[in-house]
């Protein structure tokens, strides 16, 4: 098969030829942002699942939704180790200049710009180093408006006003914060605190954020209201007529077909996974010979998926683990080895029984795991990879 051709996507973030499985969250969003520009009460939505599960992908697609309707729009993408501060600055800003050049009021313009100015030079230049980007030159920072210092505060101040603006036009502002879980504590309170405010003002601003499977966890910890002010959508695997379809429209697009047979073998290894639909289907075309892709062609490339999948996807993430990270994950897959949790979540107890250690002598690693990104912690007591078939690949190391 022409390699040049070849229509799978497996990059991260990268929209595959067919967005197959989200049609319900797609058209669910287009009466968000439809409700929300005319004023009527709606909640922001929340992504949550494991990697490799498409959030990204599926948070991108959202946003083009609102780009379509003509929102301004702006997305971050969270870290640990860093304020929500300026990233949120530099994300509104975007949003306010796809708005602002369709405004009759260079004057109003200017104001909004002059507040975005005051909440980003609320930062230290320490806060701003490398992000490459500066706040507006051209208009001075308004003074008493989004620069107490309280990010809350600020943060209701500064979308209260984008949001007007983009309602003088009939539209909306949408912002997206990809990998949520990262954003500290107090500062995920104080979003969730300035997004309740704007609901209640019918303000048309949404936050629509994507994170681990623990992501609704910790914005419950945060808020206790956080459950009733967004709309959850758990982005799991795909169904096995969402996977097949994911494979053939693309191949069909390019005249190809498959066997029944090999589509059966493809979704027994991959288990409807987005990120290994996209990866062995790439691998599998590649291998073929011609139409239609037979099952000797996948038992052909499977070896290759795998290989690739044990450097970039598993490979990757467990180099960055240290020696006693690295046993944690071990007991983990050990314990998950029976079947009986198939890789799910484990209780911590049973980790430490099974590396003969107390439990309180491993918090460290579990820790240092959880802040990586390669466990989470959905309830008290136990843990989970946040990466599907994680413990199957340490079980084959």
């Amino acid at each position: 098969m022409d390699p040049i051709r070849n229509p799978y996507a497996p990059g991260a973030g990268q929209r595959p030829p067919e967005l197959a499985g989200r049609d319900r969250e797609l058209e669910q969003f287009d009466i968000t942002l439809e409700r929300v520009a005319a004023g009527r009460p709606e909640r922001s939505m929340v992504l949550s699942g494991l990697r490799g599960v498409g959030k990204t992908v599926l948070l991108n697609a959202l946003r083009s939704q609102a780009v379509k309707r003509a929102w301004g729009t702006g997305k971050i993408e969270a870290r640990p180790d860093r304020s929500i501060r300026v990233p949120v600055a530099q994300a509104v800003h975007a949003a306010v200049r796809e708005v602002a050049h369709r405004h009759r009021d260079p004057d109003r313009v200017d104001q909004v710009a002059g507040v975005l100015k005051a909440y980003a030079l609320r930062t230290t230049l320490a806060d701003r180093k490398g992000l490459g980007w500066v706040p507006p030159l051209d208009v001075p920072a308004t003074k008493g408006r989004a620069d107490s210092g309280d990010l809350e505060l600020d943060l209701l101040e500064l979308f209260t006003d984008v949001a007007s603006l983009a309602g003088d036009l009939g539209v909306g502002i949408a912002v997206f914060v990809d990998e949520m879980q990262d954003i500290e504590a107090g500062e995920l309170a104080a979003l969730c605190g300035a997004c309740h405010e704007i609901s209640q003002q019918g303000a048309p601003l949404v936050v629509v954020g994507a994170g681990l499977p623990h992501l609704p966890v910790a914005l419950a910890a945060s808020r206790s209201y956080s459950e009733r002010l967004f709309r959850y959508v758990s982005v799991d695997r795909l169904p096995r007529e969402m996977a097949d379809r994911a494979w053939r429209v693309p191949a069909a697009d390019e005249g190809v077909e498959f066997e029944q047979e090999a589509l059966d073998e493809l979704y027994r290894l991959t288990d409807g996974y987005p990120y290994f639909v996209q990866a062995y289907g790439k691998v599998v075309w590649d291998a073929a010979v011609g139409s239609p892709i037979g099952v000797d062609d996948v038992a052909e490339a499977a070896p290759l998926a795998e290989a690739e999948l044990a450097i970039g996807f598993f490979g990757a993430r467990y180099e960055r683990a240290t020696p006693a990270e690295r046993d944690y994950m071990t007991a983990m897959a050990d314990l998950g080895a029976d079947g009986a949790t198939g890789d799910g979540p484990v209780a911590t107890a049973e980790v430490a029984r099974h590396l003969d250690r107390k439990p309180q002598s491993l918090s460290p690693a579990r820790d240092g795991l959880i802040k990586k990104g390669l466990v989470y912690s959905g309830e008290r007591g136990s843990v989970a990879f946040t990466v599907p078939h994680f413990g199957r690949f340490l079980r084959a190391r």
